[in-house]
């Protein structure tokens, strides 16, 4: 090798620390400038800050059936499970990326039989004599091969740092896929609480309808109480049975939801009927700018910038040399018995340095959509933000307006019980018809019955606030979660 040559070799490998590309830096994000929340929510924020359980967020209910089924979840949904599997999926892709720092070897032995023809054309050995004779030999062959691609300009190291990235983004949906999970089958759970409650209202009145239907009969027996009276209490009773089997419908199907969700067939799933006895606990909702590190979906998104950066560094890394360092070399010999002699050891060495020079645009085309994609992925990731802002409002504000409502809404129930208890009185008086009490009733209902649905409004407002502020998670959780390369890898397959 001329020295020329040496020498131009050796400033190549003394760039090798060289990476082209962007650094990464994560993007800014539209984040309140203010340290509170907007709307006050509706209690005394608990203490300490992170009072929300890591991972098992539902505990805060307090509810043993709820924590049951949450557990169920996370050992049997389907989803889940598609979730981690892409997770190793990434993993092992990550580690695909790593072994590119490492010599490839391989080796290819071969045992070959074979007969010249007399009749082949004649080479420049078997030009003098003009005559080509057949010929039948044996060749036996152990060789091996290596190449090396030398990482001058940090093309195998952007695509590593992809690959991490990557790997990182797949570790945040596991979990966002987890909490949202999560957070549907306590909403679904605390919906199907609801529902039971209301049922139990509406069954009340309906023993309430019958024991009045039951009166208007015998008076109507007595002569006391007209025909139409029996009518109008017999259409009121039977609105309102219609209404409990119409509770049950709804009920089954949140109960189907839970079914899926724990990984059981719905045929072989019942949840037993319970009493709403939860009330909405106090939720740390911490200070805005909180959100960017305790929401999983918006790690995803920022790490899926990260992937973008690093693919617009490889796509820089294409215009510059790849410089392959190759060998080979083995054993060959006509005979067995002189194959693992010195004379049949072969070898060569060489490097090849590979420079686009006209791609008609190709490079310049993929670094353009490289950099495209990379301001789609922070735009992408700036939208998640402020959508995660809005859910949080949106939650304190629900509860806020909700929590007004409920207190509102106890003191129309007495009202319509007290409205309702008049005009029996009334009507046995004989001050006013029938009719008075029928719309009492059905008053005194809806309004029991709107109770209930702001209670179980109240507790499934409070699932989607803490699955808005993360459900405890935080984004240390897939700081470790990537590969390096290491020594162990350059024997393996």
């Amino acid at each position: 090798m001329k020295q020329g040559s040496v020498i131009a070799i050796g400033v190549l490998l003394l760039c090798a620390g060289c990476t082209i590309g962007p650094r990464y830096a994560r993007p800014s994000a539209p984040a309140p400038t203010v340290d509170a929340w907007k709307t006050q929510p509706p209690w005394q924020e608990a203490a300490p800050k992170d009072a929300v359980p890591k991972g098992a967020w539902w505990e805060i209910f307090q509810d043993p059936a709820l924590n049951q089924y949450e557990q169920q979840l996370l050992q049997a949904n389907q989803s889940l499970f598609a979730a981690r599997d892409r997770l190793n999926q990434a993993r092992s892709l990550a580690r695909v990326a790593t072994a590119d720092f490492f010599p490839q070897v391989s080796t290819d032995p071969s045992v070959v039989r074979e007969r010249g023809s007399g009749n082949r054309p004649l080479n420049g050995a078997v030009v003098a004599t003009g005559v080509a004779r057949p010929y039948t030999q044996s060749v036996y062959a152990i060789p091996f091969s290596l190449s090396y691609e030398a990482d001058l300009f940090g093309r195998v190291r952007r695509n590593v740092e992809a690959s991490n990235a990557s790997l990182q983004a797949n570790a945040a949906d596991l979990g966002n896929v987890q909490l949202v999970l999560t957070a549907e089958l306590a909403a679904d759970y605390f919906s199907l609480r609801e529902l039971d409650a209301e049922y139990q209202v509406v069954e009340e009145s309906v023993t309430i309808q019958r024991k009045a239907l039951d009166l208007l009969n015998r008076r109507h027996e007595g002569g006391v109480a007209s025909g139409l009276e029996v009518a109008q209490q017999s259409t009121v009773l039977d609105s309102t049975i219609s209404q409990a089997a119409l509770v049950q419908q709804s009920r089954a199907q949140y109960e189907h939801a839970i079914a899926v969700l724990v990984g059981q067939a719905a045929s072989n799933f019942t949840v037993p009927v319970a009493p709403l006895k939860n009330t909405p606990p106090a939720v740390p909702l911490g200070v805005p700018s909180d959100v960017l590190e305790r929401r999983p979906d918006i790690a995803t998104y920022e790490r899926d910038v990260a992937y973008a950066n690093a693919r617009v560094g490889l796509a820089r890394a294409a215009f510059y040399p790849r410089i392959t360092l190759s060998g080979s070399g083995g054993l060959e010999s006509t005979t067995l018995s002189s194959l693992f002699n010195a004379p049949s050891l072969f070898w060569s060495l060489g490097a090849d340095a590979l420079e686009p020079v006209v791609q008609g645009g190709r490079n310049r085309a993929n670094l353009a959509a490289a950099r495209a994609a990379y301001d789609e992925a922070v735009a992408n990731y700036r939208q998640t933000v402020l959508t995660a802002f809005q859910q949080v409002e949106d939650g304190i504000s629900n509860l806020s307006n909700l929590s007004q409502a409920l207190s509102t809404q106890a003191a129309a129930v007495a009202d319509a019980r007290r409205a309702l208890e008049i005009a029996n009185n009334r009507y046995v008086g004989g001050v006013t018809t029938y009719l008075d009490v029928i719309t009492a009733q059905t008053t005194l209902l809806s309004n029991q019955r709107l109770e209930t649905q702001l209670l179980g409004q109240q507790l499934v407002s409070t699932v989607y606030l803490v699955k808005a502020l993360g459900g405890g998670w935080d984004a240390g959780q897939i700081k470790d979660e990537q590969v390096h390369p290491n020594a162990g890898q350059i024997l393996q397959q």
